[in-house]
């Protein structure tokens, strides 16, 4: 066979294999777009107190996760397992949120608005760049959006503390090869958003890196939709959290009125 023919059959089955896997990738990006989600309803709610001693308040922003989709009482989201923890050091924690289901890194401004309204958090808990990731959402926004944001509460006397994208390699409501390329997507924005929140003042905990492994090997850190962690997810995230939360608690100033 001529080279001539050779490579003109290897651009055609390069080409066909190519386009083989558009269409797989298409058809899983369909398949997950159609999966029964857990309605943003369903989130329980955000704002609790906590124990006894000390008055701190701390603020949820960011998407779904730290709105604790997939949990039915404030105990078992992450916001409500870090009161509970750092009401154990003999705190009386406020708990409020002001996180929306489906946000991006562009949404967190407004959100920071409406809790600002309210006072000025000691402590503000960030979740957020999984729908950053899926949406493939230019990395110099997320990292420009949440910089601002971190900024924001920073100047306005909140300690913040940011928990990247987590790992979406262990979501079971995408199919292969689709998962993994959403994983590569996640820790992209993992990094862009770690690397921003720090140079603008935030602790930084890489939720992917910390809890990724556990995710991705035990199904029952997941919820009935295969995406949002259960109890149990919630829980190794705010066990991942509390350290870099507990610092940036004992950071803060006298307490405020409540």
């Amino acid at each position: 066979m001529k080279l001539t023919t050779i490579a003109a059959a290897a651009a055609t089955a390069a080409a066909t294999a190519a386009g083989g896997a558009v269409s797989v990738l298409a058809i899983e990006g369909l398949l997950a777009r159609r999966r029964r989600y857990l309605s943003a309803d369903l989130a329980p709610p955000g704002s609790g107190v906590f124990g006894a001693g000390r008055p701190l308040r701390l603020v949820m922003l960011g998407d779904s996760t730290a709105a604790g989709l997939g949990v039915t009482v404030t105990g078992e989201t992450v916001g409500g397992r870090l009161a509970e923890l750092l009401a154990s050091t003999g705190r009386r924690i406020h708990l409020s949120s002001g996180a929306v289901a489906g946000s991006r890194t562009a949404d967190l401004d407004a959100q920071v608005a409406r809790v600002l309204v309210h006072g000025v958090p000691d402590v503000a808990v960030i979740l957020v760049g999984g729908e950053d990731a899926i949406a493939f959402t230019p990395i110099e926004i997320v990292e420009s959006e949440l910089a601002a944001t971190v900024r924001r509460l920073v100047t306005a006397g909140s300690a913040v503390v940011v928990g990247t994208c987590p790992d979406l390699g262990a979501a079971r409501n995408f199919g292969q090869p689709l998962r993994e390329i959403m994983a590569w997507s996640g820790r992209r924005v993992a990094a862009a958003t770690g690397q921003a929140a720090a140079e603008s003042g935030a602790g930084v905990v890489d939720l992917a890196e910390r809890t990724g492994g556990v995710f991705r090997a035990d199904g029952g850190t997941l919820s009935a939709d295969g995406y949002h962690p259960s109890a149990d997810g919630y829980q190794l995230w705010a066990l991942a959290l509390y350290p870099v939360v507990y610092e940036a608690s004992r950071a803060t100033s006298a307490p405020r009125e409540f």
